[in-house]
């Protein structure tokens, strides 16, 4: 089992209680205010979770700037006010910021007794979100 240091439990938390927020905004049709403390716990829990060094460093790559801008331009224009448009920014921003690891995600999915039989399926495997993240990533990148 994996021993998490305290911040890295709150981190935890934060991040947990974020997706939620951000999840509920969502389904009450994009709500300014849950969407904005889904934004700003999300990514203090990031913070929590690997540290503050290790987040500005993985936000602030040079090959990831673009990913960030659009991340936290999403999460700018949330805060003002304009939350659709935001939330497709945010989207785009975190797609882009964490290809890499999506492969691992749908690994450790097929790992999982009933979801990992659903993805293994031929016709589903056929359309793997593997190959459908790396076409997503590389027309990004234009």
């Amino acid at each position: 089992m994996i021993s998490l240091t305290d911040s890295q439990k709150i981190g935890m938390g934060l991040t947990g209680f974020g997706v939620f927020f951000l999840f509920f905004g969502m389904i009450l049709f994009f709500d300014k205010a849950l969407l904005a403390i889904g934004n700003i716990l999300f990514v203090a829990g990031l913070a929590f979770v690997i540290g503050l060094e290790r987040t500005f460093r993985f936000f602030f790559q040079k090959h990831k700037l673009k990913a960030t801008s659009f991340f936290l331009g999403g999460v700018f224009v949330v805060l003002i006010g304009w939350p659709i448009i935001g939330v497709v920014l945010e989207i785009y921003g975190f797609f882009l910021l964490f290809r890499g690891f999506f492969p691992v995600v749908v690994g450790f999915i097929r790992r999982i007794p009933v979801l990992g039989s659903i993805l293994n399926m031929p016709f589903i495997s056929a359309v793997s979100i593997d190959h459908c993240c790396s076409s997503l990533c590389s027309c990004a990148m234009f």
